[in-house]
């Protein structure tokens, strides 16, 4: 689990096997569910990197959550500004915006209960906990909301 706003949990060798397989089927369109792959390019490589994610919507918009901390795709994603998710062969782009640490404990929440089977591994909190539980472990969880590419965002609610 993460310790802090730098740091995050490497995904061993065969977590990084499962993860590039399921990407694959995702991609294909033989996986459905709840499951996108995330592209972002690399910050250093200017390569493509490719992961499996689960998006989260919440209040009518949609977000990216990552429980194993400040990794590799966040930091891509903040230099990039921008991601493509690919579902069946079909690719979205969208521009991110990062949360502030304030505003992201009702959506760890909800990321957690509606994800517990992939990633309460990652959580000190069970699922189900009080809003308020997740009020400390907010920095080390980083989440972007996602935006529809070439639309204005408008100001997240309660920012400012």
């Amino acid at each position: 689990m993460p310790q802090d706003t730098g740091s995050y949990l490497r995904p061993r060798a065969i977590e990084r096997i499962f993860g590039h397989v399921l990407a694959w089927l995702v991609r294909v369109g033989v996986v459905r569910g709840h499951f996108n792959v995330l592209e972002v390019r690399g910050r250093k490589s200017g390569r493509t990197i490719a992961l499996p994610v689960d998006v989260l919507d919440h209040g009518g918009r949609r977000y990216l959550v990552c429980a194993r901390g400040h990794s590799n795709w966040v930091r891509n994603a903040r230099a990039a500004g921008e991601v493509v998710l690919v579902r069946a062969m079909r690719r979205q782009r969208y521009t991110v915006r990062e949360v502030p640490v304030g505003m992201r404990p009702p959506l760890l929440k909800a990321y957690l209960d509606r994800y517990a089977r992939e990633v309460q591994r990652f959580f000190p909190v069970a699922k189900g906990s009080p809003i308020e539980a997740f009020e400390d472990l907010a920095p080390r969880y980083p989440v972007f909301e996602l935006l529809a590419w070439h639309n204005t965002p408008p100001p997240l609610a309660g920012a400012g």
